[in-house]
C-alpha cells in the first residue's frame, strides 16, 4: 500500500511550484459535443512554455517534427534522459522496487506524475508486469487514470520506459464517456468496441482495475489484458523487439489500447489522454482547428483504419 503517498504528492507539487521546478497548471478550456460524446480542449500554458526551452544540441535531427522545434513532453533527444536520474525536486518517490514516481515537469494537470522505470528500457518494448504493477498500486489506491504513449507517434517525448497517472477530476480525461456506449459486462478478458469509434482500430477489454482492487490481482490481470490487445490489434515486436505506435488507457475496470499512424492533427499533438476526451493544445487558434474538424475527425486522423495490420 501506498501510505500517504498522495500526501508526498500535494507537499512536493507545492514544494516545486514555489521554488520554479514545476511549471503551475494555467489553462483555459472549450467544452465540445461530438455524436453525444463529451469532449475538453484545454490550452495549457505549461505545453507553450516548453517551446521557450532551449533544445539539446543534436536534438534537432532526431526529432519526430521540424527541425528546431520543441515537441511535447521535451526534446526528443537520444543523449538526453530526465528519468535515469531524476531532478530531487520533482521527485515523489519509489513505486514498488523497479519504478520511481516524478512529477511531470511540464504537467498537463495538477498532480500529474510519471512513473518511470529506475532502470533504462525502451519505450516500445513490450509492457512487462513490473509495469503494470507499478500503475496498479496507485490505481488500486487513488482511482484515476492510468496511461502510456508508445513511441514518438503515439504521443511518448522519451525513450526511457515509462507509464503515466493523473487524478480524476473534472476536466481530467476519463474512459467514463466511453464505457457509457458499450454494452454492460463484467467477466474479465472480454473484448468489446465502441460504435462511434468505428473509423479507429482500437479495443477494450475489461480488467481488474481501479479502486479497491488487490494490486497484485489488478497487475496480473492488465497483463492479461495487454497480450489480448495486441493479438486483437496486431501489435508484434519488430526484429529489435519493439512494438508498433499506440495508446494504452487504463481505468475504473477497462482498458483501452488504440494503435497510433501519427503524433499530430494540424501540429496539435495528440497523445493517450485524447482518447480519453481532453485535448491539449499550446495556443487557442489550436481549439478552433479541433473544433471545426470535429473531435472524433482528429482522433481518427491519428488512429490506424481498423483491418490494417502492421
Amino acid at each position: 500500500m501506498l501510505d500517504n503517498f498522495m500526501d508526498t504528492v500535494r507537499t512536493r507539487t507545492q514544494q516545486a511550484i514555489a521554488t520554479g521546478d514545476l511549471q503551475p497548471i494555467v489553462a483555459e478550456q472549450a467544452d465540445l459535443q461530438d455524436q453525444g460524446l463529451p469532449f475538453v480542449v484545454r490550452w495549457v500554458a505549461a505545453l507553450a512554455a516548453k517551446d521557450a526551452v532551449k533544445q539539446p544540441e543534436g536534438a534537432a535531427e532526431n526529432a519526430s517534427g521540424p527541425a528546431g522545434t520543441i515537441l511535447p513532453g521535451g526534446p526528443r533527444d537520444p543523449n538526453f534522459n530526465p528519468f535515469l536520474r531524476p531532478d530531487p525536486a520533482l521527485t515523489v518517490g519509489p513505486i514498488g522496487a523497479h519504478h520511481v514516481a516524478i512529477l511531470n515537469k511540464f504537467p498537463v494537470c495538477l498532480h500529474h506524475l510519471v512513473l518511470a522505470r529506475r532502470d533504462f528500457a525502451e519505450q516500445l518494448s513490450p509492457l512487462e508486469l513490473i509495469d503494470f504493477i507499478a500503475l496498479a498500486q496507485v490505481l488500486s489506491q487513488y482511482g484515476g487514470l492510468g496511461f502510456y504513449n508508445g513511441g514518438a507517434a503515439a504521443g511518448a517525448s522519451q525513450r526511457h520506459k515509462h507509464v503515466q497517472w493523473i487524478p480524476a477530476a473534472p476536466g481530467n480525461a476519463s474512459l467514463k464517456a466511453l464505457v457509457r456506449g458499450l454494452p454492460a459486462v463484467s467477466e474479465q478478458g472480454a473484448v468489446l468496441h465502441h460504435p462511434l469509434l468505428a473509423s479507429v482500430a482500437h479495443c477494450f477489454i475489461r480488467v481488474d482495475a481501479g479502486p479497491g482492487a488487490a494490486p497484485q490481482a489488478s497487475a496480473a490481470s492488465m497483463q492479461t489484458a495487454y497480450a489480448q490487445a495486441c493479438a486483437v490489434l496486431g501489435l508484434r515486436p519488430d526484429a529489435q523487439g519493439l512494438l508498433p505506435p499506440f495508446n494504452l488507457l487504463i481505468s475504473d475496470g477497462w482498458m483501452l489500447a488504440v494503435p497510433r499512424s501519427q503524433e499530430h492533427f494540424q501540429g496539435v499533438s495528440l497523445n493517450a489522454l485524447s482518447f480519453g476526451g481532453t485535448l491539449y493544445v499550446r495556443d487557442p487558434a489550436q481549439m478552433d482547428a479541433i473544433r471545426e474538424a470535429g473531435p472524433l475527425n482528429v482522433l481518427a486522423s491519428v488512429g490506424v483504419m481498423p483491418g490494417n495490420a502492421y
